[in-house]
């Protein structure tokens, strides 16, 4: 391996095996877990967020897991920022960075650096909608085109959504957003980098795995758990994004009284089936080699990759998962 930092993808949607193989990996090769998941980050929330036990986090280090209170936030922003010095931190003492989960957002944050635009502005945007009105998207299109070539010859005059957008941050910083995005793009990942994702072959397999998570997350008895953050965190609401975690909006509707356990079951489950085919698109979008998460050779191939990639040689042939996902 060069000097350059180096680091190991391995991505997936909730309920791919992405957990169990990672530590197979660390029984193989000197790697620490960095995770990829914004539900993992906190406190006190284990069972409905899957969290590795104690004694599978023993196996090798672990990183960003238990980092913050269900009462605060972490953004891309944050994540971006401290998985650069951790992979750096790894790197520099002579181990193999592996970055595990499926928050694709921070996986784009990571590999495509992040673009400081401005947050909305509730009082422009009504002018907007008012200029709008009047005038008619076309014009508006004209309008950006006049403060933002690029952005304006990517869209179409009557997205009226991204224009928006674009003359709002145009506005508010007084700079193009094309400009802004590059200069967000200057903050990429500089790493060597395989990146791995797991894909199901068969969407019902990934139902299936999906539906008896949730059926042992309710034997480990997730339900006493959010009944305990709701008492040990009095300032705790819904509107958190601690609450936003797949599962734990369904269990404190239904401890409030809405709908039958079966409901509730039903619900979770559906949420979560949502949640895989999210993270299937964002997927789809990120340059990464799919791996059919349904191979039963698939811990040894994946091994064979690593080792590869630590010799600095081509990946072997026949990893790669050429179906549909």
């Amino acid at each position: 391996m060069n000097d350059i930092p180096h680091a190991i993808l391995l991505m997936g949607p909730t309920a791919s095996g992405k957990t169990g193989l990672a530590l197979e990996l660390a029984r193989h090769f000197p790697v620490e877990i960095i995770s990829v998941d914004s539900a993992l980050v906190y406190r006190d929330m284990d069972i409905g967020t899957a969290k590795p036990s104690a004694a599978e986090m023993a196996q090798c280090p672990h990183h960003l897991i238990d980092i913050i209170s269900p009462l605060q936030s972490y953004s891309a922003a944050q994540f971006h920022a401290d998985a650069n010095q951790l992979i750096r931190e790894i790197n520099a003492r002579g181990r193999l960075p592996l970055l595990v989960g499926g928050t694709m957002l921070y996986y784009k944050a990571l590999l495509e650096g992040l673009s400081d635009l401005p947050r909305a502005d509730a009082a422009l945007r009504a002018q907007l909608d008012a200029d709008a009105a009047q005038a008619g998207w076309p014009a508006m299109h004209a309008r950006l085109a006049q403060l933002d070539p690029d952005t304006a010859a990517r869209l179409n005059p009557n997205d009226s959504q991204r224009i928006h957008r674009a003359l709002e941050v145009c506005l508010l910083s007084g700079e193009p957003m094309s400009r802004l995005l590059a200069r967000g793009k200057e903050a990429a990942a500089d790493f060597r980098l395989l990146s791995l994702g797991l894909v199901p072959a068969e969407r019902g397999w990934l139902h299936q795995r999906i539906a008896q998570r949730f059926e042992l997350m309710l034997e480990q008895d997730f339900l006493a758990e959010v009944r305990c953050l709701r008492a040990d965190y009095p300032a705790l609401t819904l509107e958190l994004p601690s609450m936003r975690c797949v599962g734990y909006r369904q269990a404190w509707e239904y401890l409030d009284g809405a709908g039958d356990e079966q409901t509730f079951i039903d619900k979770g489950v559906a949420a979560t089936r949502q949640l895989a085919k999210r993270q299937l698109t964002w997927m789809r979008s990120l340059d990464l080699v799919p791996v059919n998460a349904q191979r039963a050779d698939l811990a040894e191939e994946l091994g064979a990759a690593v080792a590869a990639f630590q010799a600095g040689e081509p990946m072997p042939a026949g990893l790669r998962f050429n179906g549909v996902y």
